[in-house]
């Protein structure tokens, strides 16, 4: 039963929401309900890494060591940011909805909130519906949940700038799940042969990776081909990516750190379950070799922007983009060692990520603006607890040692040169150093660069407990992950990897 209130609790919070219309009611259901989602996604990761795979109504649901990690990023992910939205929209209330100049262009009103308050449990349930959605068909459904929900989420302002990327967005994620429809289609086609597929069954993922071997490999290389680039449109790869930046820079800053950590995680999470498939029918070279292209093609093209980039929330974007191939390159280099990588990876970037759309968030509030020629500079001075904070985060995030996202990279490029990879091996040090001095040198001068005179920020509690409790999180996970965490992140390894797939319990 712990699957069907991983569900029923996120979808019953957004219509609750919605029909309140006092905004500490409608603040005090999100956080009451991704609470609850959290403590049940806690719960689920116990019991699959002590019994194994868990199923409900004869494996329609089904969750595994992989899909309780992503259910449980998405869960922790969506307490923090509706912790931080409370006081970030509160802000708003009190200065005014503005533009990246600083121009204000209205009023936050009860209808916004309510729009936020009540699209984004339904964004969180659709997440949570992927990543427990066994039949191929339904992951499918929940992903396209997902779009419609958040593309709302990203015209939340109703500017002409956010319309636009809505627009863009919708647009170019529409054409990317179109062809993700067809590569599903064409997986169900390959397993005709298969005796009992021909039920609504056929299209489980369980069923499927048991009898990958007997797939049709013309029909699947099509089909991996016609999934990569229609999930990899939702996770943002090169060159599917044009819509990212837009829609981060225009979501309100909660949203935007929910779709840098969370939905992504979704995405790579469908390209996933899809690549094992493809693995276990083709072999690991022809998907692997498609993946490291991607991969290394998203690095790449992520560094000019990041070098030459004007606005710290667009810069964060493209670092996204980045990282989204840094995990496909990971699962491009397959094996066990790569395969941890990325599950490694997934859960270092969900935090620190999300820790710098935050930071992101509260300085855009400050200086009513996200342009860095704009701030100049000096936020540590004026901002004290963001700017350390925003500076540790940059630093994790391009891979700084001590910092655990340099392990996973590290782990990720070891793996590759252990394969035989070297000319991504080298392209991966290159990309990773162009990404490390463009970051780090735009974040560090709007951090540390000297600012005027001007009063220090007075302590806000709902927008800086958020920052304090990621922040310790980062710190923490440098040195020492949490036993219960490792084996689960292990666990989901092994699934990568192309491991035995166990019967659900």
């Amino acid at each position: 039963m712990i699957l069907l209130w991983l569900l029923i609790v996120p979808l019953a919070a957004g219509p609750l929401a919605f029909i309140l219309r006092r905004r500490p009611a409608m603040e005090a259901v999100n956080l009451t309900a991704f609470a609850v989602v959290l403590c049940l996604a806690a719960a689920l990761g116990v019991q699959v890494v002590q019994s194994g795979p868990v199923s409900l109504w004869d494996g329609f649901f089904y969750a595994d060591a992989l899909s309780a990690l992503v259910v449980l990023l998405s869960a922790f992910i969506a307490l923090i940011c509706s912790i931080y939205a409370v006081g970030y929209f509160r802000q708003d209330e009190r200065d005014g909805v503005f533009q990246a100049d600083g121009e204000v262009i209205g009023a936050l009103g009860a209808y916004k909130l309510r729009k936020f308050y009540s699209l984004t449990p339904v964004f969180v349930f659709a997440m949570v519906l992927v990543a427990l959605a066994n039949n191929l068909g339904m992951l499918w459904v929940a992903i396209e949940a997902t779009t419609l929900t958040s593309v709302f989420l990203v015209t939340f302002y109703g500017t002409k700038t956010s319309l636009e990327a809505a627009w863009k967005y919708i647009m170019i994620g529409g054409v990317g799940l179109s062809m993700a429809l067809f590569g599903t289609f064409l997986t169900y086609y390959s397993a005709h042969r298969i005796p009992g597929t021909e039920t609504l069954a056929g299209l489980n993922w369980s069923v499927l990776a048991v009898n990958a071997t007997q797939l049709d490999k013309p029909t699947m290389r099509l089909a991996f081909i016609l999934i990569l680039m229609g999930y990899g449109t939702k996770a943002g790869l090169a060159p599917m990516h044009t819509w990212k930046p837009d829609a981060y820079g225009e979501a309100p800053v909660p949203a935007a750190a929910i779709f840098s950590s969370a939905l992504l995680n979704c995405a790579l999470y469908a390209l996933v379950r899809f690549y094992i498939l493809a693995n276990r029918c083709l072999g690991a070279d022809y998907p692997g070799h498609l993946l490291l292209l991607f991969g290394m093609l998203s690095m790449g093209i992520s560094v000019p922007f990041i070098l030459v980039q004007r606005n710290f929330r667009r810069l964060l974007a493209y670092h996204t983009i980045d990282h989204a191939g840094i995990m496909v390159t990971a699962l491009g280099v397959g094996g066990p060692l790569g395969a941890l990588g990325l599950t490694l990876h997934m859960t270092f970037h969900t935090v620190a990520k999300s820790l710098l759309f935050l930071c992101a968030g509260s300085v855009y509030q400050h200086f009513k603006t996200d342009l860095f020629h704009k701030v100049k500079g000096g936020v540590i001075h004026v901002m004290p607890l963001t700017g350390t904070v925003f500076l540790m985060a940059i630093l994790a995030i391009i891979g700084m040692p001590p910092f655990s996202l340099f392990q996973s990279e590290f782990v990720i490029l070891r793996a590759a040169m252990a394969a035989g990879h070297y000319v991504p091996s080298v392209l991966f040090v290159v990309f990773s150093t162009g990404i490390f001095a463009g970051a780090l040198v735009h974040v560090g001068g709007l951090i540390l660069a000297p600012a005027d005179a001007a009063p220090v920020v007075r302590w806000q509690p709902w927008r800086n407990l958020p920052l304090l409790i990621l922040s310790a999180i980062l710190v923490v996970i440098a040195f020492w992950i949490p036993p219960p965490l490792f084996r689960l992140i292990q666990g989901a390894a092994v699934i990568v990897a192309s491991g035995p797939v166990v019967s659900a319990r």
